[in-house]
């Protein structure tokens, strides 16, 4: 580039497609404005990056994880699961009785790797890399046969290591997801790109940072919306046709659970606004990425759908609220959990909510029915959210909604896990 001085560095994507500082090409406009565009490499299917890939191993890759001793935490509404990485696996509840002693309930699902994997399968749609942990406490359903788990560490560029999920497959055997970013430097593990990829352009010095022609239409795209917009503001930001960008597809593992996650970014309202109308049931999330799109209405209703341009839009309800079902619920169930500050205090870790009454499903001959858990999730986004759906039981559903919306609600929680705006 001998334009004189580099320009500046801009961030781009580590999923999915794969962009290469190296692969740009030079782009003149009309009004002789110079800028260096660059290209998403494609090769066919990522066939040709896996081959050339000489870099660490996935497991070179998680080394740190198991080298630094770092543990993973999941709080149910009962039990807590620690994956202590390449170490163990423990399900544990702690019950405090008076006088302060503290009764532990607990079990090793699994204790040290068995074996790294030799040939590294694949999930149906994502990869995922297995690490096998036997030798867990003996199992009076199996003739003491000892527990084991198989942890399943997945690519998740925002993820900290946490536990997505943890399945028993078979009486005893279990399946642990792990979501993690240090897979996804890794060809193999990454997500697979999607058709549309976008083309990074970036101004070379003695250039505007956006074509002068460019400025001009997006200006007058603008004026045009201008006799429209006697609409509220909020009711424009929440109508349907807000556009998500989504970074993930789905993931399915195992065999006894359908899994996807979905990470979107969603509006740019502020956060106050956006949760007034996330509580009024007004701005709803979505998520999922495969087949099934879930759409979740706080107080309303949870959606899975599938739209396909042939013939148009299928939609089954998963749930649907009644405040009444819901405190009936919350008296045999925990709708709040909490989680101990350093300090001594406590803070609302996840509430749940039931949703009944969905459609009426064909293996049950019963309505649908989901526990939503929500959980506080930090991101860089502040408008990121995380859906997650799980079927432990036929057409009996978890789905999981993590963002960092949620963490500023949590501790509003009444007795029955109901939310309000913050005061």
């Amino acid at each position: 580039n001998k334009e004189g001085g580099k320009p500046s560095k801009q961030i781009l994507p580590t999923t999915g497609v794969l962009y290469k500082e190296d692969n740009y090409i030079i782009m003149t406009t009309v009004d002789k404005e110079k800028y260096k565009c660059i290209l998403p490499l494609i090769s066919s299917g990522n066939e040709e990056e896996e081959k050339d890939y000489k870099g660490p191993t996935p497991g070179e890759l998680l080394e740190p994880l198991f080298k630094q001793s770092s543990c993973s935490y999941r709080i149910e509404s009962y039990w807590t699961y620690e994956v202590c990485h390449g170490k163990h696996i423990r399900q544990y509840h702690e019950e405090k009785e008076t006088g302060q002693k503290i009764n532990i309930q607990e079990y090793y699902l699994g204790n040290m790797m068995i074996k790294n994997p030799l040939s590294e399968p694949e999930g149906q749609m994502t990869p995922y890399y297995p690490i096998e942990m036997g030798n867990g406490t003996p199992c009076s359903l199996r003739q003491n046969l000892p527990r084991s788990s198989t942890v399943m560490y997945i690519c998740h560029p925002e993820a900290k290591h946490e536990i997505l999920s943890v399945a028993e497959v078979t009486t005893c055997e279990y399946e642990v997801v792990i979501l993690t970013p240090l897979l996804c430097n890794h060809p193999k593990y990454r997500f697979r790109a999607s058709p549309v990829n976008d083309i990074f352009c970036q101004s070379l010095p003695g250039s505007p940072l956006k074509p002068h022609n460019l400025e001009q239409l997006e200006k007058q795209q603008e004026m045009m919306k201008m006799p429209f917009r006697r609409v509220k503001e909020e009711e424009m930001h929440s109508t349907k046709e807000e556009k998500f960008s989504s970074i993930h597809k789905p993931v399915a593992v195992g065999n006894h659970q359908l899994l996807t996650v979905g990470t979107t970014h969603i509006s740019k309202l502020t956060d106050d606004q956006l949760i007034k109308e996330f509580l009024s049931g007004s701005y709803c999330f979505h998520g999922g990425v495969g087949w099934w799109k879930y759409e979740f209405c706080y107080g309303k209703y949870v959606h899975q759908y599938h739209e396909d341009k042939e013939s148009g839009k299928t939609s089954v309800v998963v749930g649907t609220w009644s405040k009444e079902e819901h405190i009936e619920w919350s008296k045999k169930n925990a709708a709040r959990t909490y989680y101990l500050r350093e300090d001594g205090t406590q803070t609302v870790r996840m509430v749940s909510h039931f949703y009944g009454n969905g459609d009426v499903c064909d293996l049950t001959d019963k309505p649908r029915q989901v526990t939503v858990k929500l959980k506080c999730k930090e991101s860089d986004s502040p408008h990121a959210v995380t859906i997650y759906m799980l079927e432990p039981h036929s057409c009996q559903y978890i789905l999981g909604v993590e963002s960092p919306v949620i963490c500023k609600i949590l501790d509003t929680a009444d007795e029955y896990g109901l939310l309000s705006v913050p005061s």
